[in-house]
């Protein structure tokens, strides 16, 4: 099968930092999918990955977290799907990733593709809708509210803030139409650049702010004192003071990223501030108990999109899978300038 991938970890202006190869297509077992995949989309995470791991002595690491495709095989202890099934996952970053025609994915982790998106549409979608999913409401203990339902505690409650650090991200983007369709929360989104900011707007935050500005005099210029909830999704570091600066007493702060330096947590004592991290690999590097979670919440939000609720967070599409095209994503992706999602499709 066709794939790309890379023997040795390098920046990606080297001319063997991805590769197009040939290795053999695998086969399903257990309860793992056998996917031939259609389309992927491009994360930091690639990025990060290509630059810090090395693969086994003589074998080429195969990146990808966001794919979407067709069932072709199942293992024999497969409950959920079945050959034919079009879906859509964000993997498993200790096995060999989505940039091939073939993988292996344990079903737990996979979701019914959203029948409503093409193929490109859906791949944009689902590493970051896990993470967003399960910062809001998983990490930072949000209840969603579905379609139908009414949040019976919301006159009980406290009115609530949520600051998105880098609402314009691929994260920033779904996380954005989750808050702000599913949550009673007032949406604060930082963006920095006039297209960024219009694009945050569209997915429904409340207001916009610019995160390379001081950040509590723009949330007073709105009439907001401080907020209860931030989600940071880069430069962490960069950002701390002023995130405690602008968080209310027993106010919470997620993170994904990784700052760089120590940032010094004994600054969120005097106002007894949490801390919380995620990483939607988690449940599947370690298989948890809860690992079919992902699963669930995936076609949940198949179902919100197909339902109108959210859209796609596609941003431009690069064509077909190959290493020159990725090579030219993984470039665009460090550069921090994309907005949405890169995507490829077919090979």
């Amino acid at each position: 099968m066709k794939a790309t991938g890379y023997l040795q970890p390098q920046p990606i202006d080297q001319k063997d930092a991805l590769i197009d190869i040939e290795l053999p297509v695998p086969e399903a077992t257990g309860r793992d999918l056998l996917i031939n995949i259609h389309a992927v989309s491009v994360n930091p995470v690639d990025t990060k990955i290509r630059m810090s791991a090395a693969p086994e002595e003589g074998q080429y690491k195969v990146l990808g977290w966001d794919a979407v495709g067709e069932v072709v095989a199942v293992g024999d202890q497969t409950e959920l799907f079945k050959v034919g099934d079009p879906v859509w996952y964000a993997g498993d970053i200790t096995r060999a990733g989505s940039n091939a025609e073939y993988q292996l994915v344990d079903e737990r982790i996979v979701g019914k593709k959203p029948t409503s998106l093409s193929n490109a549409e859906a791949a944009a979608m689902p590493l970051t809708a896990i993470t967003a999913w399960e910062l809001l409401f998983a990490r930072l203990n949000f209840s969603p509210r579905l379609p139908g339902q009414s949040d019976q505690n919301a006159k009980a409650r406290q009115p609530r803030q949520l600051l998105i650090m880098g609402a314009a991200g691929g994260v920033g983007s779904i996380l954005t139409q989750l808050a702000a369709t599913l949550t009673d929360a007032t949406v604060i989104g930082s963006a920095s650049r006039p297209q960024s900011q219009a694009w945050v707007k569209t997915l429904g935050a409340d207001h916009v702010i610019n995160h390379h500005q001081p950040l509590l005099p723009q949330l007073k210029a709105l009439g907001i004192d401080d907020v209860s909830h931030v989600i940071s999704l880069t430069h962490t570091d960069q950002h701390f003071d002023k995130l405690i600066e602008v968080l209310a007493p027993q106010g919470k702060l997620a993170l994904i990223d990784d700052p760089k330096g120590n940032i010094d947590i004994r600054k969120l004592k005097l106002k007894s501030l949490s801390l919380h991290w995620e990483l939607m690999f988690t449940r599947s590097m370690f298989n948890t108990w809860d690992m079919q979670k992902q699963h669930n919440l995936l076609n949940t939000v198949a179902e919100l999109i197909d339902n109108g609720t959210i859209k796609t967070t596609l941003g431009e599409n690069y064509g077909r899978i190959n290493a020159s095209n990725l090579k030219r994503a993984h470039a665009h992706i460090e550069s921090q300038k994309s907005v949405g999602k890169v995507v490829l499709e077919g090979f």
